[in-house]
């Protein structure tokens, strides 16, 4: 019911203007089709709404406005840039560059061959070997990888699944070497394999060893490394398959609450492991939207964690997030917009109360980033830092009545069911949108400039040099190796996979013997087998 107030300036004022000034612009709605009303006022809100209720106090459940008291103006975010191309030289070189310019955390991108379980010598790995991320094939990549690098001082942040055992494994293997005690690192493992199944497809066994893994992972790391983010469950790679927002964070909690109920059918408590989960989501370009998603996802994962599962420990109630700005948003039209969609992206993902963001380069629409993108991208999350003044202020947006009734509409709509749509059908129904010009993305269907005035941008190019230099690598270590060491580790994971005992160990066995990515997954396998998927088209 409208206030007399309200009603009086709709009659009058409002209703003046419209004769002269049609909203013609419409319809307004947000990205995920969600409607934007004219004016964020009270009435917006419920009846006997609560701000006790709803939004509480920062670092006190149900977290709506951050997970911390004092939140960004104790400790900014930790600020990570995607990096990984060709052999591992390649990108210690890029990391050691990032740290020297202000990134305070490692965010590592692995090539397709070592996403999928191969090896760079495997004959479906031939054109793809460090395309789209650094190869790994064996320990002696990941000591080259993290060479000079302390890693009891940096947290690492690792983007791999389905081969995310035998990643960590080396991860934990080189710290090892370097001396550092397995309960001082810390980083995440994304380890999300039930969205693979979902939207990216990149997984190598069926889905219940693959949560066996994951859950002997959680497992392992609650007692020997308990500072590790032993999963990141991603709803970025949900939204990159087209999901909308509500989609992207409905499905995203589902697949977190698989992983809690399938850590305590394994018989462990819900506050030893429960810390240490944490998210990834996405921020795209509609700025309020995106915010309501990141205050809705703390209240409804708090709210789950202690009435559903029973969680004593207010740690376990933290929805702890990365954010990466859309890369599905970046355009090739005009690359050099795109720096003004990161910036808003990550302006929503600060706003929001983010842990760790990654900004994307202009340019990976394109290529890889290149060094002068990257820095672009790393500014842009200093700037937002250092100069814009969001960062003063705890949860700036809180009590706004349009944040507020989004944030509280974004809840409703994944507890009546309607994210259960199809992510295909969304993403079919928002090109549309774009095609109509309903939806405008500038530079492609408005404002758009001949190809040959646009701005030409440097391309990172990965030779077939660096395939020739990560094959050599791999021969020697091969050659240089204990196999019958080798042989034993992967006999020994092989047994553990047909029995019950936890698999972690059996792969770090395997890692410290120099045994391949290709060598663990085959070893498993064997056991195991593997998945195709049924098509639903």
């Amino acid at each position: 019911m409208r206030s007399k107030n309200l009603k009086t300036w709709e009659e009058t004022t409002l209703a003046r203007t419209l004769v002269r000034a049609p909203e013609e612009r419409g319809p307004f709605t947000t990205v995920s089709d969600l409607e934007v009303p004219r004016l964020g006022t009270p009435e917006l809100l419920p009846p006997g709404w609560d701000p006790a209720e709803k939004l509480g106090f920062p670092g006190e459940f149900p977290f709506t406005r951050g997970i911390h008291p004092t939140m960004f103006r104790s400790r900014l975010w930790t600020m990570r840039m995607f990096a990984g191309f060709g052999t591992a030289e390649d990108t210690n070189r890029r990391f050691k560059y990032l740290l020297g310019e202000g990134q305070t955390g490692l965010s590592t991108a692995f090539d397709l061959p070592t996403l999928m379980g191969r090896d760079s010598d495997d004959g479906l790995a031939e054109g793809e070997v460090g395309r789209e991320g650094v190869a790994v094939d064996t320990l002696a990549d990941m000591e080259i990888l993290f060479d000079g690098i302390p890693l009891g001082e940096v947290s690492t942040s690792m983007t791999i699944n389905c081969s995310a055992p035998m990643l960590l494994a080396m991860y934990l293997a080189v710290a090892e070497k370097q001396g550092v005690p397995f309960d001082r690192l810390r980083g995440t493992i994304q380890n999300d394999i039930l969205k693979e199944y979902i939207a990216q497809k990149e997984w190598i066994y069926p889905p219940l060893p693959s949560l066996r893994l994951i859950v002997d992972m959680i497992d392992y790391c609650s007692r020997q490394v308990p500072q590790w983010n032993t999963i990141s469950i991603s709803g970025y790679h949900i939204r990159e398959a087209g999901s909308t927002a509500v989609q992207e964070l409905a499905f995203t909690l589902a697949d977190g609450f698989g992983y809690v109920e399938a850590c305590l059918a394994r018989g462990m408590a819900v506050d030893d492991f429960a810390p240490r989960l944490s998210f990834f989501w996405n921020s795209h370009n509609d700025f309020f939207e995106e915010v309501a998603k990141f205050r809705a996802a703390r209240r409804i994962w708090a709210t789950r964690m202690r009435d559903r599962y029973g969680a004593k420990d207010p740690r376990s109630w933290m929805c702890r997030f990365h954010t990466q700005t859309a890369g599905c948003s970046l355009t090739a039209q005009q690359p050099l917009n795109n720096i003004a969609r990161v910036t808003i992206q990550a302006l929503a993902a600060v706003m929001g109360g983010t842990q760790s963001l990654h900004t994307d380069s202009f340019d990976e629409t394109l290529c890889l980033p290149t060094e002068t993108a990257v820095r672009v991208a790393l500014r842009t999350q200093q700037i937002i830092a250092e100069e814009s003044g969001v960062t003063n202020t705890i949860d700036p947006l809180g009590g706004s009545y349009f944040v507020e009734a989004l944030t509280d509409g974004i809840v409703a709509a994944i507890e009546r069911g309607y994210p259960q749509k199809e992510i295909a059908d969304a993403s079919f129904r928002y090109q549309q949108q774009i095609d109509r010009g309903e939806k405008v993305i500038v530079g492609v269907n408005r404002y758009q400039i001949p190809p040959a005035e646009d701005t030409p941008v440097e391309i990172l190019r990965i030779s077939h040099e660096v395939e020739e230099r990560q094959l050599a690598r791999l021969r020697k270590v091969k050659a240089e190796r204990d196999g019958r060491a080798v042989e034993a580790a992967l006999t020994r994971l092989a047994e553990a996979c047909r029995g019950e005992a936890n698999t972690f160990q059996p792969i770090l066995e395997a890692v410290r013997a120099y045994a391949t990515v290709g060598e663990i997954a085959q070893a498993m396998k064997t056991v195991f087998g593997t998945w195709e998927e049924t098509s639903v088209l």
